[in-house]
C-alpha cells in the first residue's frame, strides 16, 4: 500500500516538473506581452495621446476667453494746505481706498483663417503620431521576432546536441566492450572519450547562449517574471509565394515610411496657408462688466465721498498689419522651400523603399533556397550516418569514420536550424517593408 502511494506521489512530482519545464511561451503570447509592456511603445503610445488632445476644440482657438480680474488700493497720507489769507490746514493720517473688479469676455471672429489651417493641422499631426506608433510597433515585433527565432534555434541546437552526445556515450561503451575483448586497442577507446568530453562541452555551451538569448527576450518583452525554464514555439510557417508578390504590389499603399511623408506634405502645405494668413486682418469681439469703489477723505474744500460704480461694455476690434518689415513674406517663401523638400524627401523615400524591397525580397528567395537545400542535405546526412552506423556495428568502419558521419550530420542539422529561422526573419523583414507585418497571423 506504501508502495502504491509512493509511486503516486512520484508519478503527480514528474508530471508537474514535466509540465513547468515545458512551459511554451508562444508567439502570439510574445507579441501581447510586447504591446502591453515594451516601453518604446508605450512612449509612442503616449505621444499619440497628446497629439489627439491637441486636436480637441478645447486647443482649436475657436472657443472665446473670459477673464476676470480684481484690484485694491490703499493709500495713508498726511496734507498741508495753505491757502491764502487763511491759517494752514494740517491734516494727518488720510486714507484712500479703492476697490475695482471685472469680468471681461473676448472672441476671436476672424483671425485671416489662421486658426482653421491650424486645426486641420493639428489633426494631420494626430495621423502622424499614429503612423509614428505603428512603425515604432512593427520595430519592435521585428526585433523581438529576431530574438524569438534565435532562442528558438538555440533550443533546436539543444536538442541536436543532446542527441549527438547520447549517441557518444553509447559509441563509448561499445568501444569499452570491444577493449576489453581485444578487438581494438587503447587508442581508440581514448578518442571516444575525447569526443564524449567534446560534445559535452558543446551542450554546456549551448545551454548557456540558450539562457542567455532568455534573458534577452525577457528584456524586449519586459517581463522579468517569466521562469528560466520557457521555452518557444519553434515551428515555422511561410506565407505562399503569391501572397508575398502580392502584398509586394501594394507597398506604395502600405508601407508606413511613403504613408508618413505623405502626411508630412498635406503638414507642409497647410504651413503655406497659414504664412498667408498673415496678410489678413484680425476682428475680435469683446465685452466686459466692471465695478469701481472710491473711499476718499475730506479735503478743506470737499467733505470725504465714497463712489461706487459698474457697468457694461462692448465692442469690435479689427487690427490689419499693413506692412510687418516683410516678415510675412519671409515665412511664405520658406513654407514653400519647406514643402518642395518634403516632395523630394517623398521620392527620395519611394526609391529607397522599392530597392530595400526588391533586396528583400531576392534575399527571402535566396535564404528559402537556402533552407531547402539543407533540408535535403540533411536527409542524406541522416541517411550517411544510418549505414555508417551499421557499418560501424558490423566493425567494418573505424571509430575515426563513425565520428566524421556524425559531426556531418550535426553539423547539417545547425546548419538546417539556421537557415529555417534566417528565411523566416527575412520573410519578416519583407512584410514590414510592404506594410502587412501587423495583418498577419503569427
Amino acid at each position: 500500500m506504501k508502495n502504491n502511494k509512493l509511486r503516486l506521489l512520484l508519478g503527480f512530482c514528474l508530471v508537474v516538473v514535466t509540465s513547468t519545464a515545458q512551459e511554451v511561451l508562444t508567439k502570439a503570447e510574445a507579441i501581447d506581452y510586447v504591446l502591453d509592456n515594451n516601453f518604446g511603445i508605450k512612449i509612442a503610445e503616449n505621444n499619440v495621446q497628446i497629439s489627439e488632445n491637441n486636436t480637441s476644440v478645447l486647443n482649436s482657438g475657436y472657443l472665446p476667453t473670459l477673464s476676470t480680474n480684481f484690484g485694491f488700493d490703499f493709500s495713508l497720507q498726511d496734507r498741508l494746505a495753505e491757502v491764502e489769507g487763511q491759517d494752514p490746514i494740517d491734516q494727518t493720517d488720510l486714507e484712500t481706498r479703492r476697490y475695482n473688479t471685472s469680468l471681461d469676455l473676448n472672441y476671436t471672429l476672424f483671425d485671416g483663417l489662421g486658426r482653421r489651417y491650424n486645426f486641420k493641422q493639428l489633426k494631420l499631426q494626430y495621423n502622424l503620431s499614429k503612423l509614428e506608433a505603428r512603425e515604432t510597433i512593427e520595430t519592435t515585433i521585428t526585433q523581438m521576432f529576431t530574438v524569438y527565432y534565435e532562442l528558438a534555434r538555440r533550443l533546436k541546437n539543444v536538442e541536436v546536441l543532446k542527441n549527438t552526445l547520447s549517441l557518444s556515450r553509447e559509441r563509448l561503451k561499445r568501444v569499452e566492450y570491444q577493449f576489453q575483448y581485444g578487438q581494438i586497442n587503447k587508442l581508440d577507446v581514448l578518442n571516444a572519450e575525447v569526443d564524449v568530453a567534446n560534445d559535452s562541452i558543446s551542450l554546456i555551451n549551448e545551454q548557456q547562449n540558450l539562457l542567455n538569448i532568455k534573458r534577452d527576450l525577457k528584456v524586449v518583452l519586459n517581463k522579468d517574471d517569466l521562469d528560466d525554464n520557457f521555452k518557444v514555439d519553434t515551428t515555422v510557417y511561410f506565407l505562399p509565394i503569391l501572397k508575398l508578390e502580392q502584398h509586394i504590389s501594394e507597398y506604395k499603399a502600405n508601407n508606413v515610411s511613403i504613408q508618413q511623408i505623405e502626411e508630412n506634405l498635406l503638414i507642409s502645405e497647410y504651413d503655406k496657408k497659414i504664412s498667408y494668413s498673415g496678410y489678413l486682418p484680425t476682428v475680435n469681439l469683446f465685452g466686459s462688466y466692471g465695478w469701481n469703489r472710491n473711499i476718499s477723505p475730506e479735503s478743506p474744500f470737499f467733505p470725504g465721498s465714497t463712489q461706487t460704480t459698474d457697468g457694461y461694455s462692448a465692442g469690435v476690434n479689427l487690427t490689419w498689419n499693413l506692412f510687418d518689415g516683410g516678415q510675412t513674406s519671409v515665412r511664405i517663401q520658406n513654407a514653400k522651400i519647406a514643402y518642395e523638400n518634403q516632395q523630394l524627401q517623398k521620392q527620395q523615400i519611394k526609391q529607397s523603399v522599392q530597392r530595400d524591397i526588391q533586396n528583400a525580397f531576392d534575399n527571402y528567395k535566396n535564404r528559402r533556397y537556402i533552407y531547402n537545400l539543407q533540408r535535403k542535405n540533411v536527409e542524406t546526412n541522416k541517411n550517411n550516418f544510418k549505414r555508417t552506423q551499421e557499418r560501424f556495428n558490423l566493425g567494418q568502419i573505424t571509430s575515426v569514420e563513425f565520428r566524421q558521419a556524425q559531426l556531418n550530420l550535426l553539423n547539417a542539422q545547425t546548419s538546417l536550424n539556421l537557415a529555417k529561422y534566417d528565411a523566416k526573419l527575412a520573410e519578416l523583414q519583407l512584410l514590414q517593408l510592404t506594410g502587412q507585418l501587423l495583418n498577419i497571423e503569427f
